[in-house]
């Protein structure tokens, strides 16, 4: 894949690309709910269900034959740290949803991980050319506290939306709030509007 084939997500194109109550850091703090899960190939899959025509079941192998995209974005976690110019590669979430051909009711999106962790998206945040399910994050493997073996990659929402270890996508009619959405951090989760906590 050469130059012309990343997709660069909007953000990095703003004059100020540090949002509100942000400050910028080189490093990658990894910051997660309960212990990094040790994830063996061998076991893992990828389920696609929900509000679509088949379930699918993906192993890995099958996984990392689909094709793939490589994003250029910024990270913005809700700790107020950013790490601006970060390469990802990986399937894009559109990839994922024509596997399954989503139903017209299809208006929300949960994605699950290894070890119960959960966040929702709408099915629009969900779509954007800059979403996928990363397993390189500038050209080295993901390692295991970065999400090993695939994370998805939210670029315009803050970073707990970017779920680490994903085991699979449910497509939704209601939306039903994650891990941290149900602890009172923002459903939809907008760094450029501060939308870090529920007003609920």
């Amino acid at each position: 894949m050469d130059e012309k084939t990343i997709i660069k997500s909007p953000d990095t194109k703003r004059e100020k690309r540090l949002p509100p109550g942000q400050h910028e850091t080189e490093k990658w703090p990894t910051l997660q709910a309960g212990q990094i899960p040790q994830v063996e190939i061998k076991n893992w899959t990828f389920e696609i269900y929900g509000e679509v025509e088949e379930r699918k079941k993906l192993n890995f192998k099958e996984f990392m034959d689909l094709p793939r995209v490589r994003v250029f974005s910024d990270i913005h976690c809700v700790t107020t740290w950013s790490r601006l110019d970060n390469l990802w590669e990986g399937v894009s979430s559109r990839v994922i949803a024509e596997k399954v051909s989503l139903k017209q009711t299809a208006r929300f999106v949960l994605v699950h991980s290894v070890g119960g962790y959960s966040t929702n998206l709408r099915i629009g945040d969900f779509l954007q050319e800059d979403v996928l399910f990363a397993i390189r994050h500038d050209d080295k493997v993901l390692e295991p506290k970065h999400g090993f073996p695939v994370r998805l990659v939210v670029p315009r929402l803050y970073f707990w939306k970017s779920a680490k270890w994903v085991r699979g996508v449910e497509f939704l009619q209601k939306e039903v709030p994650g891990f941290w959405e149900s602890r009172g951090y923002h459903r939809h989760g907008d760094p450029w509007k501060e939308q870090r906590y529920s007003d609920v």
